[in-house]
Order: C-alpha cells, then structure tokens, then sequence
C-alpha cells in the first residue's frame, strides 16, 4: 500500500545551536474509480430487481453503496448516442453547449483540453489513467496522464460473409448495391431458430474479438496494471476504465452463453413488434442499432438479443470484479471512492425499439451506484441525477470547488443523506430535432414534433410507460403546464429546436 504521507523537513541552524523542526502535511485525498459500461440500462442488474439476470459484483456494489434508482443521460445531437453523452460528462456542459464546446477539442483548443474532466482532476492533485472506450472529441493522451488501449465507438463492422466486400466501404452499417440491400454480418437476425448467421464467440467475426483477447477482458488486465502502478506513487489517483460491452455485438465467451437459456427469457411488458411513431422519431430501419433485428421484431429474435446483452453483462460484471479484487489486495479499497454507471441504457425489445435513440426511460436511465468511505451501504436514492453529474461529484470528492463552467451537479450530498430533494426541477431530455421530454413530479411528457404528437405518462403507477394519458381531457392542465415548463428548459439549454407550433397544434 502506499504511503499517503507527505513529509516535509525544514532544518533550522541557530547561532550556538542546531534546531531541527519538522512538519508533517497528510495528503487525505482519497482515490477515484470510474467504472461504467456501455448501453447498459438501469433495469439490467440482479440486485435492483432483475431475477433472471448474473451479476454478482454488481450486487455487491448496490449491498456496499448507494444506488441512484433515477439516473438520466440528458440527450443526444446524433444517432451515436454515447458520443453525446461522453462530451457532456467530459465537459461538463449540457448537451447542446456541449455539442458546441466539442468543435474546440477537435481543433485541439489547449484552453478547451484544460476544462476536461481528466485535466481537473490532474490539477486537483491525482494521477489520471484511462483505458477503453473513448469516443470523444479530443486525444485521450491530451486529457490523461495514463492511456492504454483506446477503444472506438465500436468495433468495426463484420462483412466476411459477402465478396463483394471489397468494392464498399466498410464503416457504414448498410450498403445498397442496386436494388438489394446489403448488411454485415449480425444484422436483421435471427430470422428463425435456424438462422445460424451470427454466433456470439465465434472469433473469425472480429468485433470485441479482434486482437484476439476480448476487450472486456483487455481493459481488466490495462486496469489492474494501472492499480499496480498507481500504489508506487504517493498521488492519489484517478482511473477513467470504459468497458465497450455490452454494446454490440454482444459477445462473451461460451461459458457465459451458457447461463442463459434462449427458451427461458422473458419479454419485457413493453415487448412491441413495431414501435408505432419510430419512423417520426428517427428510428427507421437504416438506424443501425434498430437494423439488428428484423422487422417487424418476433419474440424469438428479441429473447435472442436479450440473451446475447445478458451473457455480455454478467461477463463484463466478471472483469469488474477482478478489478476491485485488485483494489483491495493493495490495500487501496478502503481509501477509493468507486462510481458505476453506463452512458445510456437500451430498449431491447421494449416499445418495439431495440436501441437508445429514443427517450423513454429504458433508453436514457442507466444503473448508478456510488461507493466510497463514508457513503451509505445498500442504499437507494430515487431523486433525479443525471448521469452526467459523476464529474461534478468527482471534483467534489477531490475537495476542489467546481469550474463555474461545469454545469452540472454534484450528487455526493444526496449519497450522504445531507439533501434530500434533486437539484434538478425537471430532468430535460433530446434526440436530435425528432423528440424532446420533460420529466416532473412524477410524470413524463415526450414530445414528437414532427407528427405533433404528445405522449403522457404516469410513471408513478405506470414505469413502463405503456400507458398514454395524454387523450385523457383530465390531463389537458397538466400537458398545458409541462409543456410550458419543457420549453423554459430549452431556453435554459440553448436548444434550437422550436417547439411553438407544436404546442399551438396539441393545445
């Protein structure tokens, strides 16, 4: 383990005499670790309510933290939603500054790279380190001290199965020649139980495979070295670790596989063959996160997928664990604040969606727990956060005060009971200009502008928002007034999207 103790010696000599006078400073900043996933939503963890779902190390964390129940990514200006979300938590901005902000980091903007979260923490006296999934606008080596296997969006696109592959280009999910359109391997299946097209371990496909370890389990080794590392020095540090999984393909080793039984899944309650308004909402089948599966969904191909996201679950949950294993055989647990979270959640199947460019809670709500020295074990908080409130809560954490132009929140006074209510009076959510949501006192308005379509739901007696209030004459008030209060918003948010005419069609 090692020492943080910070000793300093001044010798003072003295005529006739030598007086030796000694000051000792103890550095009690502790560790942070920030361990998320990618596309996981919060409904995915055994121990949060989820029976048919292994996840051990992620139980563990909700018995040794405090869980967030109601965590929300605020939104997205693309279709690649993780982009969006990992700008805002590294900016701290909300989603259109931050679209804003990001143009400086790709021009390399040196005063942009200072106000990233990594170099806050750096001036905050931490040693950075950083392994996985980046997708962001700038180097990772220009914000982190420490940087090992940076990882894409995703991995590239199998298309071993065609010969025309040659004459595409390979990163565009759909390809058109003629009349016929073209996918890559592990796309629009299963059409049946004798589609045989894709098999999670198979490692000629590439995918999480490519280098020939899995990338799940790559960033566990790149994350223990880092800990071996860091109890060398006398900083404390910070470690950014950013698993891909399970993000598709969703694949994991034969043994994970074999937990789940395709036969034994369960739909969700929300299970749809077609999402009704997808089309108006931007999720039409060229929208490669949807184009995975065929349409319209069948039961067998979305307990097919489900499968697959569990088996890459419970084996991303497996190199976590390794991971904290680690912590404590240095001895370093017990000084570490530790945050999970993931950067969006996934329909699956749900509304008839199976991707997350859309706002209803299974899309935009990922699991959040914190765990760390004085925050409370197995405990649940259902104030809202947003997801990306983890870099506020970081610096506060560190004891630094946070840049005025973080705009987000920490929650560590929520973790510690000392705040009851959300920083937050509504939660704001976008997609691109198709789709905008309020969240208040219980109830959610999504508003779809491009039909002129609202939809209402109590989310109190109806979490799985099957249910649209917003025919209900009993509603007209309360559709009136969220509304009005989603448009304040935006104007908070800088959002460039005009929702007037919308409002004066519904109302």
């Amino acid at each position: 383990m090692k020492r943080k103790i910070m000793l300093f010696v001044t010798i003072a000599a003295l005529i006739g005499c030598k007086k030796q006078s000694t000051h000792v400073e103890v550095n009690n900043k502790p560790n942070i670790v920030f361990v998320f996933t990618d596309d996981q939503t919060y409904s995915s963890i055994h121990a949060l309510g989820n029976t048919q779902i292994i996840t051990p190390t992620m139980d563990s964390f909700v018995e040794s933290g405090t869980t967030f129940t109601h965590a929300y990514n605020m939104g997205s200006w693309s279709g690649a939603v993780c982009a969006a979300s990992r700008a805002m938590m590294n900016s701290g901005r909300f989603v259109w500054r931050a679209n804003e902000f990001r143009q400086k980091w790709k021009k390399n903007d040196a005063a942009a790279i200072e106000m990233s979260w990594g170099k806050i923490m750096e001036k905050a006296g931490y040693d950075t380190y950083m392994t996985g999934k980046w997708h962001v606008d700038v180097k990772p080596e220009k914000v982190f001290q420490n940087v090992v296997h940076e990882r894409p969006g995703m991995p590239k696109d199998t298309w071993d199965h065609f010969a025309m592959v040659e004459k595409f280009d390979k990163n565009p999910s759909l390809k058109v020649k003629g009349s016929e359109v073209v996918m890559p391997v592990g796309y629009n299946r299963p059409k049946d139980k004798n589609d045989n097209s894709w098999n999670p371990t198979e490692q000629k496909f590439g995918g999480f495979w490519q280098g020939g370890m899995h990338w799940s389990e790559v960033l566990r080794d790149d994350a223990i070295s880092f800990i071996e590392t860091a109890t060398n020095k006398e900083k404390p540090f910070f470690m950014y670790l950013a698993f891909n999984a399970p993000h598709d393909p969703r694949q994991a080793p034969q043994e994970y596989q074999d937990l789940y039984d395709v036969e034994k899944i369960e739909l969700p309650k929300s299970y749809l063959s077609e999402y009704p308004y997808r089309h108006a909402i931007a999720n039409s089948n060229d929208l490669r996160d949807e184009a995975l599966a065929p349409f319209p969904r069948t039961e067998f191909a979305i307990k097919t997928h489900i499968k697959e996201y569990y088996a890459s679950i419970t084996h991303v949950d497996a190199q976590i664990g390794k991971i904290i294993s680690a912590l404590k055989e240095v001895g370093e647990l017990e000084n570490t604040y530790i945050i999970f979270t993931a950067d969006h959640g996934l329909a699956m199947g749900r509304h008839g969606l199976l991707g997350k460019q859309n706002l209803f809670d299974h899309s935009i709500r990922p699991p959040m727990i914190i765990m760390g020295p004085d925050i409370p074990k197995n405990k649940k908080v259902d104030a809202d956060v947003y997801l990306q409130d983890v870099m506020a809560t970081a610096i506060d954490i560190s004891g630094t005060e946070k840049p005025s132009f973080v705009e987000f929140n920490s929650f560590l006074d929520l973790a510690r009971g000392k705040k009851k209510e959300s920083h937050y009076d509504a939660i704001y959510g976008a997609y691109l200009n198709v789709q905008r949501m309020i969240r208040k006192d219980g109830y959610k308005l999504l508003v779809y502008p491009e039909i002129h379509k609202v939809l209402l739901f109590d989310l109190e007696n109806d979490p799985e928002e099957m249910n649209d209030l917003a025919t209900d004459l009993a509603q007209k008030d309360r559709i009136n007034t969220m509304f009005q209060d989603l448009m304040k918003l935006q104007e908070k948010m800088d959002d460039p999207l005009s929702l007037e005419e919308t409002y004066k069609t519904i109302l």
